[in-house]
Order: structure tokens, then sequence, then C-alpha cells
């Protein structure tokens, strides 16, 4: 083995260090307070069809719109060195144009449902190009650039479907939002799965990673190279368009119904503190998807433990902004530097002795 290999999985194991250890807590202080914790069982749900249930099935079940929507805040961390704080309220446009467009054709099939996700996604990337545009063309931060939608974007749903909240009840519908009959794992987990897989071939067959890293490192020295930097902004804000779409299919399907106050609320901070408990530098440059969907299942993993040792609502975001103070600081460059500084005096203590004794 090389030493640049070496140096590279030492790198990378660095950058995964935190959300590992974060998830290695958690973990253990479940097992501790309720071994039955991570348990399984077979259940019969409302469709009268067997499917796994337990903590754990829940905790990767629900954070499967956070995971979707994390990985392509990532690549708007990595490209534009801020973040967009709009996907919560364009993911209720998303839904709004979806339920739209299925109920226009009067009957939920799979061709319904595909054309209305099509249209949602058309949608959010004309959105999201809006939203690039300020940031890669106008030069305005990335917070600052998706601030408007941020405020306005719901009222912008309200405006599409009106007061209306049509229940879409359809055995198709269920098997997106739940579980397909005779499969006992729920169907978001697989679309997680499915567009992790589309993305890592992305990265695997095109030079779309080692573009955004450059631009968001050094903007300056990447067009000198020949990569443009605008567009590759523009291009992060469409996949993180698309990923909002999915993710707001999914929460209508879990539903039944469209909700323009609560559908994906509050979900840009969480995902943003995902692509922070993930190690990547929310500064811009390189990125991990692993951390990020690490970080993803932390936060929801955090959420249901809180839940399950009976904290009321109110206090659990309290509790957990806490907890993620303690894991952010402990992947702060300053940290990092200070426990670096200590394992190398350690570990030149320990040669210096071991010298001593020969």
């Amino acid at each position: 083995m090389s030493n640049g290999f070496k140096k590279k999985a030492l790198s990378e194991l660095s950058q995964l260090l935190i959300p590992l250890t974060a998830l290695a807590v958690l973990v253990v202080f479940n097992l501790f307070r309720d071994v039955s914790f991570f348990s399984f069982v077979m259940r019969t749900n409302n469709s009268g069809n067997l499917v796994l249930a337990g903590n754990l099935i829940s905790i990767i079940d629900s954070a499967s719109e956070l995971v979707i929507i994390s990985m392509g805040m990532t690549l708007v961390t990595a490209a534009c060195g801020g973040q967009d704080i709009s996907v919560g309220a364009v993911g209720a446009i998303a839904g709004s144009v979806f339920v739209k467009v299925v109920m226009a054709f009067g009957s939920i099939n799979a061709g319904s449902l595909l054309v209305g996700l099509l249209c949602c996604c058309l949608v959010t990337i004309l959105f999201k190009l809006f939203n690039g545009t300020l940031v890669a063309v106008f030069n305005i931060q990335p917070m600052i650039a998706t601030l408007i939608l941020y405020s306005c974007g719901r009222s912008i749903a309200y405006w599409i479907t009106g007061s209306a909240t049509p229940q879409m009840n359809s055995p198709i519908l269920d098997s997106v939002g739940k579980t397909i009959p005779g499969v006992p794992v729920p169907t978001p987990i697989f679309i997680v799965i499915l567009v992790g897989v589309v993305l890592g071939l992305v990265f695997r067959f095109t030079n779309i990673r080692l573009y955004t890293q450059s631009v968001g490192i050094n903007q300056g020295a990447a067009r000198l190279n020949g990569i443009n930097p605008t567009a590759i902004k523009l291009l992060s804000f469409v996949l993180l368009g698309v990923c909002v779409s999915v993710a707001s299919v999914i929460g209508i399907s879990r539903l039944g119904q469209l909700s323009h106050k609560t559908l994906l609320v509050d979900i840009e901070m969480d995902a943003i503190l995902a692509v922070a408990i993930g190690g990547n530098n929310l500064g811009g440059g390189k990125f991990k998807l692993s951390g990020t969907i690490l970080g993803a299942y932390i936060i929801q993993m955090l959420t249901t433990t809180l839940y399950a040792m009976s904290v009321s609502p109110v206090n659990v975001k309290a509790y957990k902004a806490i907890v993620i103070i303690i894991i952010v600081v402990a992947g702060s460059p300053v940290v990092k530097e200070k426990i670096s500084s200590l394992w190398k005096k350690l570990r030149a203590g320990r040669i210096a002795a071991s010298k001593e004794v020969g």
C-alpha cells in the first residue's frame, strides 16, 4: 500500500471520525438505557400487510426526506460556500404542484404520479435556478439569496392549491410513502438508496465532484483551469432541486394529503446540521456524502431517542440543540487542531521513552 493511498484513507477516516463517534455514543447509550431499543418485530399494518417495525426501522425510514435533501445541500455547500435555507418552503411548492397535477388526471395511478413528479421537479429546478442565479451571477451570499423563498415559498404553495387539502388515498401512493405489499421494508428507504446510487454513479463517471470541490476551494484557480464556476454552482442548485422534489413526494405519500404548513417544515436546519456533523466544511470545498448521510441519521436517532425517553415535543429541540452543539464544536477545526497537537506530543513522548529504554 502506497503512502499516498494511506494518507488519503486516513484523511477520509478523520473526516468521518466525529459522526462515527457520535453514532457510537448514541448506540451505546440506547443499549444501556433500553436493550430492546434496536429490536425488530413483524407486525400487520393498516393494509393487512406484514412489515418490519421497531425503533431502528423507524429511524431509517423517518430520516429519508432529510437524507435526500442533505445530499443535495452538501453539493450547494461545497460549491457555493453557503447553505440554502429555502428547501422546506420550495418543498411545499413542489408538493402543491405535485398534488395539483395528479388530481387533474382524475385518478391516481403510476402515470399520473410520474407526470406529477416530473412537473414538480421542473418547478423546483426553476426556483433553484433563481436562487443559483442570485448566488452565482450576482455573488449574493447563499443564505441571503435563499431567504427570499424561505419567506414567501409557503405562500406561493398556498396560491397554487388554495386552502384545499385534498385526500389522496391510493394503494400506489401508499406504496411510495409506506410499504409495497409483500415487501416488509418501507419504500422510502429504497428511494434513499436509489438517490445515493445515482449520485454515486454521477460522481464516478463524471468530473462533477472534482469540479464542485475545485470551485468551492478556489473559484479563481478553477476558472483558470477551464472550469466554469457559474455553471457548477447552478448545477449544484439544480441537483438540490431534484432532491427536494423527491423528498416532497415522499412526504405527501406518507400522509396521503398536502399540508402547506407542515410539509418539510424546518428541514433546512436539520439538513445544514447533517452536512456539518458529517465533517463537511460549511465554507465550501471538499465534501463527503457518506458523512452527510451519517449526520442525517444521527439527527433522527437523537430525535427518536429523546421521544423514547418521554421528553415532551416542546423540549426536544432544546435537548437536540445541546447535543448538536457538542458534536459540532468537537468537530471544529480548532478542536481538531488541539487534538492533533496533543496526539503528536504523546506520540513524540512515546518514541522518546522507547529510545531511552532501548
